[in-house]
């Protein structure tokens, strides 16, 4: 019994052209996918406009109103029907797709949305009176004279109207708002010098939801100025400044300490060519540079800006342009791994301000009811003097927890001070000219042996170990082809494996320091990764994790009395090592206490 398919007919197709409405629409559904996608095109155009100062109003979560307002170079009346037609634009003249200078080059925004909802376009250039066009369901009216300062000014109304069946895959108003919102935030973030306003307009009510000032001074200052604006001062405070170039591409931007990490990647912010992305690739290499200082479930925070020849970097591979493609992948995942290690290995034993800040709220007690009249009664006085008095006979009883004094005499001038006291056998208390310093002895010196271990292993290489019999291991075509390719990254860790006639390979050597390994599981594991990530940090991972228990095993156990050399000398050697201050899962190693928030504790302050 034959039984057709769906997508087959039993009548001969007709190939027939379709018309310029459908052709719009379908062009719209790849450009604008929500109202988000909508804000984004509006206000990357005003960006190209040089525009210093762009607002932007929405209701209904986008819904039913856009507009976007800019003081941009404007458009004269004889642009106007141009720019709502498809593929037409001043940004590109066609000879050259890949070197693009600004954000829009496809001349497809405005015709799209025109396609699929009620759109307005008034502008005015300079010395050019103002005018205006409407474009509803793909049919363009008339251009007519409009009032207008300078600028352009975009309102879209009644988005996916013209196509209701996109309307019910949208999601509620709200979601919608935060996605707007988000679009907005991180292009005020890769343009910290330029004014931004989001008003939700839903109820007739004109409610601000988010506005970024101009920031002054130079970049970095601009931009620091920005980032506290949006991700707050507790991100700038504890963020590392990026500025590094090699190879024709600057890394600019600022990154966070590993003590700093979040739960989730949401305070990752990747761009290039200040063109907001995601892509697998640069976010890849942010997880690998914080990949021996966070542990699996944590995520480092960081805002980059990958800057390059427009003809190194395609950016026109999807229509929403928020993937690209690099001529030399490995040069810009190096650089960002490099520069970012470099600049965490300078913070020293810097650990972040939060640290301090939870520890004072863990300690801070909970406040208590409020009374009218709280002042003690008589007896309780007479109570609390016959407390204090001096008992008769013996002494009062010893806290049962020790307290190893330490002489004075000892320098609290250096960063992590001078040793006073050790608590329960595992935590240092250290005076500083500022305040005091608790440090744990064994997760801190767990970090110091770690470091000094990987040092080693830098200084004299990974030993492999040969097998006595080389482990065959069959793979598809594509498989073999790609571990074959990274051969030579994976004999510098010690894993050596060549072709071995077909689609298998040979494993004739593993490192020494992972003992007996499964090598077949230990292949197919690093396929796994060259195929998500582009490249394997398995191994890598792996010998990390060995050195690290070995560190554990050979460092200062908790429970052990430490002399007062013994702490000061962890303290100094704290200080000459790069990332010693967090753990090697990513915990503090320490916590610093001001004076004055100590003073605060006791309402002294």
């Amino acid at each position: 019994m034959n039984i057709l398919t769906p997508n087959i007919s039993a009548i001969q197709p007709v190939i027939r052209p379709l018309d310029e409405a459908a052709i719009n629409r379908i062009a719209a559904g790849e450009v604008v996918e929500r109202p988000a996608s909508a804000v984004k095109e509006l206000v990357e155009n005003a960006l190209d406009a040089g525009a210093t100062r762009i607002s932007v109003d929405f209701a209904d979560g986008g819904k039913t109103l856009i507009r976007v307002t800019d003081d941009g170079c404007g458009m004269t009346a004889a642009d106007l029907p141009l720019a709502v037609a498809r593929h037409a634009t001043s940004k590109i003249d066609g000879s050259d797709l890949l070197n693009i200078h600004s954000f829009g080059f496809r001349g497809e925004a405005l015709a799209s949305l025109g396609a699929v909802g009620r759109l307005t376009l008034t502008s005015r250039a300079a010395g050019q009176e103002a005018a205006q066009i409407t474009v509803a369901g793909g049919r363009m009216g008339a251009v007519r004279p409009a009032g207008l300062t300078r600028g352009t000014v975009v309102e879209l109304r009644d988005l996916f109207y013209a196509t209701p069946a996109r309307l019910k895959f949208l999601r509620s108003d709200r979601a919608e708002a935060q996605a707007i919102a988000e679009v907005l935030r991180r292009l005020a973030m890769a343009e910290p010098q330029i004014g931004f306003t989001l008003t939700d307009m839903s109820g007739g009510e004109a409610r601000v939801i988010f506005r970024a000032d101009p920031q002054p001074g130079d970049f970095f200052d601009a931009l620091h100025g920005r980032l506290t604006g949006i991700l707050g001062a507790d991100f700038t405070q504890n963020a590392l400044r990026i500025d590094v170039a090699r190879d024709g591409m600057h890394l600019t931007g600022y990154a966070a300490l590993p003590t700093y990490s979040r739960g989730s990647s949401a305070q990752q912010f990747v761009f290039v060519n200040g063109r907001p992305v995601l892509d697998k690739l640069l976010l890849g290499a942010l997880r690998v540079a914080y990949f021996d200082f966070l542990s699996r479930d944590r995520h480092p925070a960081a805002v980059l800006n990958l800057g390059c020849d427009p003809e190194r970097v395609d950016v026109n591979v999807h229509p929403a342009k928020s993937e690209v493609r690099f001529r030399e992948p490995e040069a810009a995942r190096s650089l960002i791994i490099t520069g970012l290690r470099t600049a965490l290995s300078g913070a020293g034993h810097r650990a972040s301000t939060t640290v301090a800040t939870e520890t004072l709220a863990a300690m801070r007690p909970e406040p208590g009811p409020a009374y009218a009249e709280d002042r003690p009664s008589q007896a309780s006085f007479a109570r609390a003097f016959a407390f204090q008095a001096p008992a008769s006979t013996g002494f009062a009883e010893a806290p049962t927890a020790r307290v190893a004094e330490i002489a004075q005499a000892a320098d609290a001038h250096h960063p992590l001070g001078a040793a006073r006291a050790q608590v329960h056998e595992n935590y240092i208390i250290a005076q500083t000219t500022q305040g005091i310093v608790i440090v744990d002895q064994h997760a801190a010196h767990e970090r110091l042996v770690y470091e000094r271990l990987k040092r080693q292993m830098a200084e004299t290489g990974i030993t492999a170990q040969a097998l006595l019999i080389p482990e065959i291991v069959e793979l598809s075509p594509t498989d073999a082809a790609r571990l074959i390719d990274a051969a030579p990254t994976l004999a510098q860790l010690g894993l050596v494996i060549e072709p071995f006639g077909g689609s298998a390979v040979a494993v004739r050597e593993t490192p020494a320091i992972l003992g007996a390994v499964n090598a077949a599981a230990l292949i197919r594991d690093v396929l796994d990764e060259l195929v998500d990530a582009g490249q394997s940090h398995l191994i890598r991972g792996k010998i990390d994790a060995v050195l690290s228990r070995m560190a554990c095993h050979g460092s200062v156990r908790s429970g052990r009395q430490m002399r007062a050399e013994e702490m000061n000398a962890l303290l100094r050697e704290m200080e000459a090592t790069p990332h010693s201050g967090q753990c090697n899962h990513g915990r503090p190693t320490y916590v610093e206490l001001k004076l004055h928030d100590i003073e605060r504790l006791f309402g002294r302050r």
